[in-house]
């Protein structure tokens, strides 16, 4: 037998009937308020509907707690938060009622919800119609608010629809998606459900039918929806909606992308990439970096969803931004882009187009044709191998000699003067044989065309005198053109007496200096006793009389020869291009 009682809020159940272990009933703390959370907004709202179940404890006045524990406590709370005491309902349990059965009856006959949603869109219509929000429908059967919008929104469904999804024909699905259907479409749907020779769409298929072949919702606009001129159609059970032209939505979509990689570019980002839509973000093959800002790439659905991947590096990145961290960070190694703008026959097929109207046009421009060929031969590049005479020798003294001759001396004092026309005065060393380097390759040229064209031939005699080889016909053949006196640049020094071992043409150098006589007196003299002779001779020494400008014949301008035996290739040489250069 059960009874209806008051239980007063102030109360205290017997711990072991309420479990509370060694906490007194009465203390409220914040695990019981975390357990009552969600029925607390109910109990606010409507007090506590569904009775606790109790039984008496030992006397008539006093009672535990079987079922409805949480209950007790939202109360509870809610007394001490208002100051109020409030009776609650309770059944009386007899002895031999069973606990379980009990409270799930007294539950089910309270607020029982119909298994059905079309019965429970039923009941919470009559509700509304009552005047019941859609709060107190929530709070009264214990469900969430948008459970009951859901249910609510079968009510924009044809009868017959709703009969259809009432009997299960039709699955939770298509039913949604129908809510969205207008009246006209809805009654199209039914013809072709109601017709055995024709197909009905369903689920997925009846969006697509509705929407034209494609839907696109609202939630993945980059821009305001409420700005969209464009038709927006609705998800009747408020969580979905869907734009009906496709065509504007991209449009629209398009130009927020657009905005988007613009701002990110604004504020700092080395490159923004914006995939096509259905490509997706390889991330297997980049590498997240921190601490610096790399690369961005947005990837886009086919239904318009935009997802952002941001601060990634290629792989081949990734390596070279560690190696530049293990060079240390002064060293910056330019970043590479991951897709180029132009493939590589696009590029081609510019590049050859520009070349032609560029060689063409500058056949009518000699003096800068000029600049750029000097620029050439300064800075190299792809076609160009310009290479300096390097003047080595393997013998020191041959080296000592050369480095302390006056040719070498005002050849220095001309290069310097021409670096400073350069804008390069504060460089030592060679000016022609660069190693290709295309940027360097324009800047010469630019010097060069703000150079007079004195300036320029100049500039383009050093380059030639740095890239004249040495022991060749083109010295020869200079050399006799300029009508080069060796008399006023070079005298006989120690390296070269060194270098004289042939006694028969040290006999013959001596008799140029000394005569015939004195030659043909020492003729079988070693040749070290000819060559002091012939140093006395030129320092005017031991009784000599001194010879000033004396050049051997190899020194000369043209070149001669002390024998008939050959082998001397400079006088070999002159003799093949003599013909070339008579002298007018």
């Amino acid at each position: 037998m059960k009874a209806e009682v008051a239980l007063d809020a102030e109360a205290k159940p017997p711990l072991d009937a309420c479990k509370l272990g060694k906490a007194d009933a009465a203390e409220f703390g914040e695990a019981e308020a975390e357990v009552v959370s969600d029925i607390l907004p109910s109990v606010r709202a409507r007090g506590v509907l569904v009775p606790l179940l109790v039984r008496p404890n030992g006397t008539p006045e006093s009672f535990e707690i079987v079922a409805g524990r949480r209950r007790y406590f939202a109360a509870k709370s809610l007394a001490d938060e208002r100051g109020e005491d409030d009776a609650l309902p309770c059944a009386i349990m007899e002895d031999g009622d069973d606990a379980d059965a009990l409270e799930a009856s007294l539950i089910e006959n309270f607020a029982r919800l119909d298994p059905d949603e079309v019965s429970q869109w039923e009941t919470f219509s009559r509700l509304i119609r009552e005047g019941r929000t859609i709060p107190d429908i929530a709070a009264t059967f214990g469900v969430t608010e948008l459970l009951v919008k859901r249910i609510l929104a079968l009510g924009d469904l044809l009868p017959k629809i709703r009969e259809a999804y009432r009997r299960e024909d039709i699955d939770a699905e298509t039913a949604r998606h129908l809510t969205m259907a207008s009246k006209a479409q809805q009654k199209d749907w039914l013809a072709l459900y109601a017709d055995p020779e024709q197909y009905a769409p369903r689920g997925h298929q009846l969006k697509q039918w509705l929407f034209g072949g494609q839907s696109i919702s609202a939630k993945v606009a980059l821009f305001a929806v409420e700005d969209y001129p464009g038709l927006v159609v609705c998800d009747l059970f408020g969580e979905d909606s869907y734009f009906a032209d496709a065509d504007l939505f991209w449009q629209k979509q398009n130009e927020a992308i657009a905005a988007k990689r613009d701002a990110y570019l604004e504020a700092g980002w080395p490159e923004v990439a914006v995939l096509e839509p259905g490509q997706h973000f390889q991330s297997w093959d980049h590498k997240r970096r921190r601490g610096r800002r790399a690369a961005r790439s947005s990837s886009v659905s086919h239904r318009g969803a935009v997802e952002c991947h941001e601060g990634w590096l290629s792989r081949k990145e990734a390596r070279r931004a560690r190696a530049q961290g293990e060079r240390g960070a002064h060293e910056e190694i330019p970043a590479r882009p991951s897709r180029p703008e132009l493939t590589g026959p696009m590029q081609n097929y510019v590049d050859l187009h520009r070349h032609g109207a560029v060689r063409t046009a500058m056949l009518d421009h000699p003096g800068v044709a000029l600049r750029l060929m000097v620029a050439h031969a300064i800075a190299g590049s792809g076609l160009w191998q310009v290479r300096r005479e390097p003047q080595r020798t393997a013998n020191g003294a041959v080296a000592a000699s050369l480095a302390a001759c006056k040719a070498e001396a005002a050849f220095a004092e001309k290069r310097r003067a021409v670096l400073a026309l350069l804008g390069q005065a504060d460089e030592e060393g060679a000016i022609a044989g660069g190693n290709g380097d295309a940027f360097a390759l324009a800047a010469v040229f630019a010097r060069l065309l703000a150079l007079c064209d004195d300036d320029v031939m100049r500039v383009l005699g050093l380059v030639m005198a740095e890239t004249l080889e040495a022991g060749s016909a083109a010295v020869e053949a200079l050399g006799n053109h300029l009508g080069i006196d060796m008399g006023a640049w070079w005298q006989a020094d120690d390296a070269f007496f060194d270098l004289l071992r042939d006694r028969e043409i040290a006999n013959s150098m001596l008799a140029d200096l000394a005569g015939k006589p004195v030659a043909d007196g020492n003729v079988a003299e070693k040749v070290k006793t000819q060559k002091k002779i012939i140093r006395d001779c030129l320092a005017g020494e031991n009784g000599r009389e001194k010879i000033d400008n004396w050049l051997p014949n190899w020194m000369k301008f043209p070149v001669e020869s002390y024998t008939k035996r050959g082998g001397f290739r400079t006088a070999d040489q002159w003799a093949s291009v003599q013909p070339l250069f008579v002298r007018q």
